[in-house]
């Protein structure tokens, strides 16, 4: 069966199909689109979960044996297939037409792949998941999509926007759903719930686009400190207000955090939306960073918050080049 990622919602509540193949370049819906499948799984005992990246000289014989494999226990398991190149070969065609003969039992296989051309879609191995279970094809959002889909996120945060509003939004973003996502975030942490003007929107939104806060968090991250001190006064020029830059640190931070205590990481890099060559740098960072380190950057992260909100005395600018110190690994001494 081929789904659209509008319909994969209703039919997961109609049960689960033992095998899903996602295919898109839109990296946030087919990640969402995952997690869905995945959070229904889990719901219905599917507690166990193996991950394989194809990259290269890939051994398919893992997921063989990785589909053949009972635990124990006899759980329920996940079986999360990646080919980011959308190239299966001979070998992994073979092995998926032969896993459609013949599923296994208390196994779901997720597959997520890069866009399939419409030549790959009339191969053999999509066929035979087309026959047993779900095909859902991730298409970049157009125009009227794409406003539906800013409406719907908005209204997830309890925020308005007029129709005015909402086009300058997508002309920003062009297209980029993560972009978008984030920029929703910030208006979040800047206005909280309710109705957002125009204004609001064209001062948010356009001061992003010509002075990214996401490139501070980058230098902070690689610990390029020249840089990132450059970058942190030219945002403060430019009237980028203090509590998007804090929510900016502060999504690292936790990232960082969870990274460092967590075993998959994968499931983390999803969630904080990290893709491609950005891995790497947050890899370095973790590796980088001891968990005092990031606990005493918490601190200082509160007390920005609270000179912010005039809760306490001190400058919240100064405080936030001391949190991108202490992330870039400069040691920075407390005064009493």
């Amino acid at each position: 069966m081929r789904l659209n990622l509008a319909q994969l919602k209703g039919y997961l509540s109609k049960g689960l199909q033992p095998i899903y193949l996602i295919s898109g370049d839109e990296p946030l819906q087919m990640g969402e689109a995952a997690d869905n499948i995945r959070a229904v799984a889990k719901k219905d005992g599917y507690l166990n979960r193996e991950i394989f990246s194809v990259e290269g000289n890939f051994n398919w014989n893992q997921v063989i044996l990785a589909t053949d494999n009972l635990s124990i226990f006899a759980d329920k398991k996940i079986i999360d297939l990646r080919v980011p190149s959308a190239k299966f070969g001979k070998e992994g065609s073979k092995m998926i037409i032969d896993y459609c003969q013949r599923p296994a039992a208390d196994t779901l296989l997720l597959i997520s792949t890069a866009k399939l051309t419409s030549s790959s879609l009339k191969n053999r191995w999509v066929q035979a998941v087309e026959k047993i279970g779900v095909v859902i094809q991730i298409w970049p959002l157009m125009e009227h999509d794409l406003i539906s889909w800013l409406q719907q996120r908005l209204s997830k945060r309890g925020l308005q926007l007029d129709s005015m509003g909402l086009k300058i939004l997508a002309s920003r973003i062009e297209g980029n759903l993560l972009a978008a996502a984030q920029e929703i975030e910030k208006l979040y942490v800047l206005y909280g719930e309710g109705l957002l003007t125009t204004a609001q929107v064209q001062t948010v939104v356009a001061d992003s686009s010509r002075f990214n806060v996401f490139n501070l968090t980058d230098a902070v991250l690689s610990g390029r400190v020249n840089r990132m001190i450059k970058i942190l006064h030219g945002l403060q020029a430019e009237g980028i207000v203090a509590p998007v830059i804090l929510w900016a640190l502060n999504r690292e931070l936790r990232c960082l955090f969870e990274l460092k205590t967590a075993t998959n990481k994968d499931d983390i890099f999803r969630r904080y939306q990290v893709w491609g060559n950005r891995k790497s740098l947050i890899n370095k960072a973790v590796m980088r960073l001891n968990l005092v380190d990031l606990q005493q950057a918490f601190i200082m992260s509160a007390k920005a918050d609270r000179q912010i909100k005039g809760q306490q005395s001190g400058d919240s600018w100064e405080t936030l080049l001391e949190i991108c110190l202490q992330l870039s690994s400069v040691k920075v001494i407390q005064m009493p």
